[in-house]
């Protein structure tokens, strides 16, 4: 019998992921879902999986104890949205918050987590099973970023770091040196197809890591959506941070970026060598 690894489960496929990989490698996998977020296809993929309300912590600490958890990771994604309408917080939760000077997304994340190691639930980083997910340095792509398309990922890069540093966001789009549109609550394909209307076809996306990144969680993601709604909204690059963003399905990912004659590259600095 293996380790027993608690999944705190958001929606999107990284989850999944983590659950082949986790039972391939001999773990029980006790996963902790979230209704209308949460792929219920999970339920096949791990030993057992509960359903909560974003705000339960006494529950989930009671459930993840029952199953004899002392590890655990939280992955995946939850529409912010969804905070102000399907929260049901007990009274864990309601203190955990009053002790908050700030309740920006990584506060609200790191209470969660320092909540849960205090009752003995070591929170492991996402990607400790699945390093081969983290961004290669480089351009992925047969198209290279024109000359005005790296000016822009290098003034760009600097704003982004900026609205992370201050917790707002983690991507900007960007096109001829103006900021088109920065992430808000609205995340990263709302901020996609909002810079690329006003991009009229030259908008370029940049995603980076805050520069307090807690690799536990949050860390930035694309893939194949990604791509998609740049295609839509007409965005022609996508500059991402090597070595520090989770990328699915990066083949296809690839492929549909090919076909679409979009640029992407994973830089670690926002720098190039002309």
């Amino acid at each position: 019998m293996g380790e027993n690894i608690g999944l705190i489960a958001g929606g999107g496929q990284f989850p999944i992921l983590f659950a082949r990989r986790a039972r391939a490698g001999g773990y029980q996998v006790f996963a902790a879902g979230y209704r209308k977020e949460t792929d219920p296809a999970l339920a096949d993929l791990v030993d057992r999986l509960e359903w909560f309300h974003l705000g339960q912590i006494s529950k989930l600490i009671k459930y993840f104890k029952s199953c004899g958890v002392d590890q655990a990771v939280m992955m995946g994604t939850i529409g912010k949205v969804r905070m102000f309408s399907d929260l049901k917080p007990d009274m864990k939760a309601i203190t955990m918050v009053a002790r908050m000077r700030h309740t920006h997304d990584d506060n609200v994340l790191r209470a969660f987590a320092e909540t849960l190691e205090k009752a003995g639930i070591q929170i492991r980083p996402s990607t400790f099973l699945l390093p081969e997910m983290l961004a290669p340095a480089g351009c992925w792509t047969r198209r290279k970023p024109s000359r005005a398309e790296k000016k822009d990922i290098r003034f760009g890069w600097k704003i982004a770091k900026e609205i992370g540093r201050l917790d707002i966001g983690q991507c900007i789009v960007v096109a001829g040196g103006t900021v088109l549109a920065v992430e808000a609550i609205d995340g990263t394909d709302a901020t996609i197809k909002r810079g690329g209307r006003l991009g009229k076809g030259q908008a370029v996306v940049i995603k980076v890591c805050k520069p307090n990144q807690d690799f536990r969680f949050d860390v930035p993601a694309i893939g194949t959506g990604t791509v998609e709604t740049m295609i839509a909204a007409g965005a022609r690059a996508l500059a991402v941070e090597a070595g520090k963003a989770v990328v699915f399905d990066r083949e296809a990912m690839i492929a549909k970026a090919d076909e679409a004659s979009i640029a992407v590259v994973a830089v670690d600095d926002g720098s190039f060598e002309d």
